[in-house]
């Protein structure tokens, strides 16, 4: 599928989902996309939100790469939320 996808500079930490989420724009629609505290600390070190936003900063492309592919495959969730493991 060939899809227009652009992700606008939006991040933020949501305590609730413990998570840095960020939005896709997927052919003018909004899907949001998110990585947890863990996924992040696991990846690249970290243990406190904003260790975690840094982090997500400094691997803003290759995480939005990644969602890219998961979004062409349609991997996101019941919820319409996509979620990076």
């Amino acid at each position: 599928m060939n899809q227009a996808i652009q992700f606008p500079d939006r991040e933020e930490w949501i305590a609730e989902c413990q998570a840095v989420c960020f939005p896709a724009l997927v052919n003018g629609m909004q899907v949001t996309c998110a990585i947890t505290g863990e996924v992040l600390s696991k990846r690249y070190g970290g243990d406190t939100q904003e260790a975690w936003l840094n982090a997500f900063h400094a691997h803003r492309w290759d995480l939005e790469e990644e969602a890219e592919a998961l979004l062409n495959a349609q991997q996101e969730n019941d919820q319409g939320w996509l979620w990076l493991s």
